[in-house]
């Protein structure tokens, strides 16, 4: 008697959760990897180039304040992933709202067109944040902390993806990917940082280690 070999079942393509009715407003809640590279990218080295060709700046503080803007996205990234990606809303819009930003992806983690910031919330999170940083820097300084800030970003968007898609066998790159999977599977909550750790144990969020 011979045995007979099964044969392998088709992967079932991956199946989004449906956020919109409006399928125009649906498809701009999808967005592929590579599209906040391509559009932030330009823009930061636009901001990075104004700095020399038009304003002349000296290259060592222009970037220091690069890496000030870097730095500066770690905190806005641990503020809004804690305080508004995961704010306790009570009414039902509020509900909504934090769902459509974020509680999708907890509900969905695989999904691969929602890991990165689609542009149609990206922009104007990053106009806000631009006029905020304004009203601190000034011109034409906020250019390259704005150029490094948006590097930040892609860093940090790019990270999220991996921690999700890909093994990451790199020691620093793995301690990311484990910590960011806790922030989704352990049940403790915190770790709100992605690209860093460090505002988490500064606000008290990372949980301690379970005693053995």
């Amino acid at each position: 008697m011979t045995s007979r070999s099964i044969p392998m079942q088709p992967e079932k393509p991956h199946e989004s959760i449906r956020l919109f009715e409006n399928d125009i407003l649906e498809r701009l809640s999808h967005v592929h990897p590579i599209t906040p590279l391509l559009m932030w990218c330009p823009i930061a080295g636009w901001l990075i180039w104004r700095s020399f060709s038009l304003y002349q700046l000296p290259a060592l503080p222009v970037l220091g304040i690069v890496l000030a803007g870097a730095f500066t996205w770690t905190l806005a990234e641990y503020c809004l992933h804690r305080y508004l990606f995961h704010y306790p809303a009570k009414s039902k819009l509020g509900k909504w709202l934090v769902f459509l930003f974020h509680g999708n992806h907890h509900e969905d983690p695989k999904d691969k067109t929602r890991l990165v910031m689609p542009p149609a919330g990206a922009i104007p999170i990053m106009l806000v944040l631009y006029l905020l940083f304004g009203l601190f820097i000034p011109q034409p300084w906020i250019q390259p902390f704005c150029g490094g800030f948006i590097i930040g970003y892609l860093i940090y968007d790019y990270i999220h993806y991996s921690t999700h898609h890909f093994p990451m066998r790199n020691p620093v790159a793995k301690y990311l990917k484990h910590y960011h999977l806790k922030h989704h599977f352990s049940g403790e909550g915190g770790r709100y940082g992605v690209s860093s750790p460090i505002w988490d144990k500064v606000f008290g969020t990372e949980p301690e280690p379970a005693k053995r």
